[in-house]
């Protein structure tokens, strides 16, 4: 059978992905995961909406108009965009404060990426509010386990998998939506793989960078499902090949590119996602749990501290611990969220950890500046990274008793879920800084009322800023 042929079989790892997206309908999708899957949108549009009061969405704004306009509405901003363009946006909205959800194991902010992609494709072919939320669900499917398959290497080799993994989902959502057959869609994985990287070296100057990754991924997810539509082929083997993803990204490393296509139809990895009660890397959530612990118990003030000393997993520390003078003294609010002992020492200092502890004064606080200089960071061998993101904090206080509280399963966790009540707690506290109530109501019905044969293009104006 010809390559060019568009019913040739589908082989590998993307094959048995694009056969089970083929074949995926919404009634196939339990209700419990549909409706978990509508908080967590509705997270991810609250958030998006909050990213609206900093300044880098009106320059990712500025330098996307560089391109022209279009008529696809923004999430919480009254412009409009071309749909590939407005992804990108979406996408750096959306997981811009970093308090976006995050399916642990696969160590992927999977909704950042795969939200935008099906907003946009959906919109496009003039889909249901039901065939946006199915795509959306599969395409949060798809990034976790091609974040699982890296066996949580990917922060190690400096590349962030949420860029990575999260344009093959993208791509599957918006394949699907554009009505790809199992051939199309497995060969838009193919073309998508040469799309797919985004590079931690943001964190050695607390440049901007990994804000554009999903936004980038969802557009590449785009544009590859486009290309495939056309009849552009890609490697069958783009997962597991000789110099397909895992052998060139994480070369000479175990990892798992049958995790890829396992399950698919049967767990349900959208069920395992974080949804974040801090506004920081999840990496360092544990620690602000264990401080703020800490703090109520023995009524620690920040005076009564002599030393603090945090045990973390090599691999999540490189990314919160490293280089130790940054995280000493945060240069901005985003490097600050990838601090361990910023962390720490705000929430002992303040006894919170809020968006209000990013902010100006927080940052030039001395006595937060003081206490981090006082964090000493450990390897923890008893942690269980990737499945969680452990921390153990332990105070060496001024008269010389030593208190120490491990979270061994961080909060968020599947283990430790947010309920949904909670989720829409953070979603009025979130998009509540920028919006009224009437606005908040309208996009609040609006999410949580997917899943009807309404247009996915009356959802996509509902939840537009005005």
């Amino acid at each position: 059978m010809s390559l060019d042929s568009p019913t040739r079989a589908t082989t590998g790892q993307a094959g048995r992905v694009a056969d089970f997206a083929a074949g995926l309908d919404a009634a196939d999708i339990p209700d419990e995961v549909l409706e978990r899957a509508r908080y967590l949108v509705l997270d991810a549009v609250g958030l998006a909406f909050a990213s609206t009061a900093y300044r880098f969405p009106g320059v990712a704004r500025d330098a996307l108009a560089t391109f022209g306009g279009g008529e696809h509405p923004v999430l919480g901003m009254p412009d409009r965009l071309s749909p590939r363009d407005a992804a990108v946006l979406n996408g750096v909205l959306v997981h811009g404060m970093d308090f976006d959800d995050t399916h642990i194991p696969a160590v992927t902010h999977v909704s950042a990426a795969a939200l935008p992609a099906a907003i946009s494709a959906a919109t496009v072919v003039g889909a249901s509010t039901r065939d946006l939320l199915a795509a959306y669900v599969l395409g949060v499917e798809v990034s976790a386990r091609v974040g699982l398959g890296g066996a949580g290497g990917f922060h190690d080799v400096g590349f962030h998998p949420t860029a990575v993994a999260g344009a093959f989902g993208a791509t599957v959502a918006a394949g699907k939506l554009s009505g790809l057959d199992a051939a199309g869609l497995a060969a838009a994985q193919g073309v998508v793989g040469s799309m797919s990287a985004g590079l931690l070296e943001f964190l050695e100057d607390g440049s901007w960078t990994k804000r554009l990754h999903p936004g980038w991924a969802a557009m590449s997810g785009l544009t590859a499902a486009a290309f495939a539509k056309a009849g552009w082929t890609g490697p069958a083997a783009v997962y597991e090949g000789r110099f397909g993803l895992y052998a060139t990204h994480l070369a000479g490393r175990a990892t798992h590119p049958e995790a890829v296509s396992e399950g698919l139809g049967t767990q349900w990895e959208l069920m395992r996602t974080a949804v974040k009660p801090y506004p920081i890397c999840h990496f360092n959530h544990a620690f602000a749990d264990a401080a703020l612990l800490l703090r109520a118990e023995h009524g620690i003030a920040p005076a009564d501290v002599r030393a603090i000393r945090c045990a973390i997993h090599p691999v999540p520390g490189k990314v919160v611990c490293q280089p130790a003078e940054n995280k000493w003294a945060p240069r901005d609010e985003y490097d600050a969220k990838f601090s361990l002992p910023f962390v720490v020492s705000a929430a002992l200092s303040r006894g919170q950890f809020t968006l209000a502890e990013l902010e100006d004064d927080a940052l030039g606080d001395p006595e937060i500046l003081a206490l981090a200089r006082r964090v000493e960071v450990t390897d923890d061998d008893e942690g269980l990274f990737p499945d969680a993101y452990s921390g153990r904090v332990e105070i060496e206080l001024a008269d010389g008793r030593v208190v120490a509280h491990r979270e061994q399963v961080n909060r968020g966790h599947d283990r430790r879920p947010l309920t949904n009540a909670e989720i829409a707690e953070k979603f009025e506290g979130t998009i509540g800084r920028v919006a009224d109530a009437g606005t908040a109501a309208r996009v609040r019905d609006a999410v949580l009322s997917l899943g009807d044969e309404r247009p996915a293009a009356e959802f996509a104006e509902a939840c537009r800023g005005l």
